[in-house]
């Protein structure tokens, strides 16, 4: 699958910048695309929109920070990016379908297994990029 090179390019703001305020009017500025050309071709590309795209983003950064830190909740959801704890919690429940204090209990307690390893031709036939540059 050949990705178009402003869809990627906003997947990498996303990924980067996933902890600012970003609104599609400043991420369709960046690839210099409209706003609507730009959901319909990312979502077409990846499935989901921008929008959906940068809070599942944010959300696993959260995880992240809940396997790892002791940082208390309210600051991991500042530290991600959202604006309010209560429409953090909401979208984490919805996710991950248990509560960021909930997840942080059941974390400690029982910790991730190493990651499974994905054979590079399995990416490849299945249009999985390759995120170890990050």
């Amino acid at each position: 699958m050949t990705f178009y090179k402003p869809i990627q390019q906003a997947r990498r703001v996303l990924d980067q910048q996933y902890h600012t305020p970003l609104t599609i009017e400043d991420l369709s500025r960046e690839v210099a695309l409209s706003p609507y050309y730009l959901i319909r071709v990312f979502k077409r590309t990846y499935k989901q929109t921008p929008h959906q795209y940068l809070v599942q983003r944010r959300i696993a950064k959260a995880k992240e920070l809940l396997r790892t830190t002791d940082l208390p909740i309210t600051e991991i959801c500042l530290a991600v990016g959202f604006e309010s704890l209560g429409s953090f919690s909401a979208l984490f429940r919805k996710l991950a379908g248990i509560s960021p204090s909930a997840y942080r209990s059941c974390v400690q307690t029982h910790p991730d297994p190493k990651p499974a390893y994905i054979p590079l031709c399995v990416c490849v036939s299945h249009g999985i990029e390759d995120h170890l540059d990050r």
